[in-house]
């Protein structure tokens, strides 16, 4: 067993899983490094409304065929963790697209900035409370329905289905 001061393990999904506190959480990293969990395989964000966002990383131990869930939580108000670059190269881009997805500051981190959305995007779309807006920003050229085009095309949802004489019901 590994072994992360004040960590707290649990089993998650069959992974074993250490919470640890935001301050804690690259040197807990570090340390999961020093015990044989030296390869990187991801970390992302999980947005908790209303509280704030959880941070999950998941390293691995090639040698012992270990795996190791790692995770924290970040107020919404003010989502900033610790960067661990330092600790995995590996985590750069991961920081980056959370930082990009979620708004989660990771302080220190050599170059924080977009990695996946166009130039000028603003807010953070995997956050709950982002609005998708794809029909506000350009409006559907077509009618959405058979006969609300004001063609005079009959309409799908007063058609009888086919076998059924297209007065029935009318008089009963």
């Amino acid at each position: 067993m590994i072994d992360l001061p004040g960590a707290t393990f649990s089993e998650t999904f069959g992974e074993t899983t250490a919470d640890v506190d935001p301050a804690a959480w690259a040197d807990a990293l570090g340390h999961a490094r020093d015990q044989g969990f030296t390869f990187f395989d991801w970390l992302t964000g999980v947005d908790d409304p209303p509280d704030g966002f959880a941070v999950v990383a998941h390293v691995f131990d090639p040698v012992a065929f270990a795996h190791l869930l790692i995770r924290t939580r970040v107020p919404r108000a003010d989502p900033r963790l610790a960067s661990v670059v330092g600790v995995y190269r590996g985590a750069n881009w991961h920081e980056r697209e959370t930082y990009e997805m979620f708004g989660v500051i990771f302080e220190g981190h050599p170059d924080l900035k977009p990695l996946l959305l166009p130039d000028g995007f603003e807010g953070n779309p995997l956050r709950k409370d982002f609005v998708l807006a794809a029909r506000v920003a350009k409006v559907w050229p077509g009618a959405k329905e058979p006969g609300e085009s004001g063609h005079g095309a009959p309409s799908r949802r007063k058609m009888a289905p086919p076998g059924v004489p297209a007065d029935w019901g009318k008089n009963a």
